[in-house]
């Protein structure tokens, strides 16, 4: 039987793009934190590594990419980040995914998901054993205290991959409507993607839409920190690791009324969470996002979220392998560890 804490946790995450590698990144951090030595690698280098897979010395945390050499590894947490999608993903991604968990849940391998909404669809659509909820910790840059004096906020701005499945080519018209009506805003669109060109030239004739590409994230935290809304359109995102981003900025965020983001902060939807309608509907978005700058932010508890926290929630899912605990029946904390096998 391995220790009670590893000697070292390899986390895969290097061949993400976005939320995923902040994540590992920030769990790495974590692990540091406790005194346990942690790399971050590619799931392509995952088939090199594989006397340390088989090392029951070492915990192995696979992101959904590398959830393939789950029957590889002993030692192993699997993350969910969020459920398949057919429309985005297409059908062979999608079956490769929900394999890849039902081969970790064959091998013995635990499987965390990162929201009770990631947990719910793949038990209930899927019929796959989801171990736990442990949600995404933020990098500690995000934590800092800001300086003396506060930053005017006058942006409206977007943090994520510019592809179809953040629907920001559905927000753009409401947010140029709002922009049209205030013309102390501007707005700030930060990432890249297959969408950036066309996105650019439907605003091209507005001068205060600005598209930044992809800073780093003491350049992404400063220019939150000038942001009075954020805004994102993903209905299905798994949690939305942006969403505590901007949160611990002082943000108000602006979402839509699905997906794992609103479980962040439950007790602020109304306040510092503003929901947008699933519809995305130009006028309907355009009211909340004016409604949005009337909003005072008041402070958020962002203890939970913490890298070291987090990790520690990983060492204690870890630790409850054999315990033989069943029936993991939904979050009564931050970060829920009732682990066992759900009951479908």
């Amino acid at each position: 039987m391995a220790s009670a804490n590893p000697e070292k946790v390899l986390i895969t995450g290097g061949h993400e793009l976005g939320g995923v590698g902040s994540v590992a990144d920030a769990l790495q951090r974590g692990f540091l934190e406790l005194g346990i030595p942690a790399e971050v690698i590619s799931p392509s280098n995952l088939l090199s590594r594989r006397r340390e897979l088989r090392d029951q010395r070492i915990l192995k945390l696979l992101s959904t990419t590398a959830v393939f050499a789950a029957p590889l590894t002993r030692r192993a947490i699997c993350i969910a980040h969020g459920i398949p999608c057919a429309d985005v993903q297409g059908w062979r991604k999608l079956i490769g995914i929900i394999s890849s968990f039902k081969i970790a849940n064959a091998s013995g391998a635990q499987l965390a998901a990162v929201s009770e909404y990631t947990a719910i669809h793949l038990r209930a659509l899927f019929n796959i054993r989801v171990d736990a909820v442990i949600r995404n910790p933020l990098k500690p840059i995000y934590l800092e205290t800001a300086g003396n004096a506060p930053e005017q906020r006058r942006y409206i701005t977007f943090v994520g991959r510019l592809n179809p499945a953040k629907n920001l080519h559905r927000l753009l018209p409401a947010i140029c409507d709002l922009l049209e009506q205030d013309r102390e805003l501007c707005a700030c669109i930060i990432g890249d993607g297959v969408l950036r060109k066309s996105l650019q030239e439907s605003v091209k004739k507005n001068e205060r839409v600005q598209f930044l590409g992809s800073p780093n994230d003491l350049e992404v935290r400063d220019w939150l920190r000038k942001t009075k809304i954020f805004v994102s359109g993903n209905a299905v995102e798994g949690l939305g690791v942006t969403y505590l981003e901007a949160l611990s900025q002082g943000c108000i965020v602006a979402m839509p009324a699905s997906g794992g983001g609103i479980e962040l902060a439950l007790d602020r939807i109304g306040s510092n969470v503003q929901l947008l309608p699933i519809s995305l509907e130009r006028g309907a978005v355009f009211d909340v996002l004016k409604k949005c700058l009337q909003i005072e932010i008041s402070p958020i508890e962002m203890g939970p979220y913490r890298a070291r926290a987090v990790a520690v929630a990983y060492l204690s899912l870890d630790a409850r392998r054999l315990s033989g605990m069943n029936n993991y029946v939904g979050d009564r904390s931050p970060h829920a560890l009732a682990v066992g096998r759900s009951q479908n």
